[in-house]
């Protein structure tokens, strides 16, 4: 509970009475790796904070074959299907447990009644939607103008942790390239330390 409030801190002041209406919109839950959170297809009506572990938000191609995964959250991160949770759609993306996870659940009923009790909660997560936007776009600029090493320097960088628990399958899909072709890549970056 402490790290949501110090991550809602960096942001907004809360004072006792505000931190407790917020921690009482949330449900604090554990999940073991392979727990499906959302699935394609589904509403989104909840929004994630990882306290502990790793959650990823990935979609299928339109042969159910490959996974396209689209964003990694772990400790102190947030993340949800924003187009099915914002507009209340069915979405196409899976939410899943990586690696067994700890989490606060709100839902968006929950956030939008934050929002008339505590109105700074509003631009709190005003915030967190700009920098959102902006990882997204320098993410879609990366795939377009850099290499595959290149894009993976910039995924360690950013997950500087996460590369270590992870499947290689799911970096690598991260990354938009095979496994095969991710191995390989791997396999010269080293040679070339």
């Amino acid at each position: 509970m402490e790290l949501l409030l110090k991550n809602v801190a960096k942001h907004v002041q809360l004072n006792k009475e505000e931190e407790q209406i917020l921690l009482d919109s949330f449900v604090l839950t554990r999940h073991p790796a392979r727990t499906k959170l959302l699935k394609s297809g589904e509403v989104c009506i909840n929004s994630f904070f990882v306290v502990s572990g790793i959650l990823r938000n990935y979609c299928l191609d339109d042969n159910q074959a490959n996974e396209h995964t689209i964003n990694f959250a772990t400790t102190d991160w947030w993340i949800a299907d924003m187009y099915s949770f914002l507009s209340q759609k069915p979405g196409n993306s899976y939410i899943e447990v990586v690696e067994d996870a700890i989490i606060m659940t709100q839902s968006r009923e929950q956030q939008l009644a934050i929002f008339e009790r505590i109105p700074k909660m509003e631009r709190f997560f005003r915030i967190l939607m700009e920098r959102s936007l902006i990882a997204n776009q320098q993410r879609l600029i990366d795939n377009m103008a850099l290499s595959a090493e290149e894009r993976y320097k910039r995924f360690c960088q950013r997950f500087p942790t996460i590369k270590y628990n992870v499947p290689q399958k799911q970096i690598a899909s991260y990354l938009g390239v095979t496994p095969e072709f991710f191995s390989k890549m791997k396999k010269k970056l080293l040679m070339e330390k």
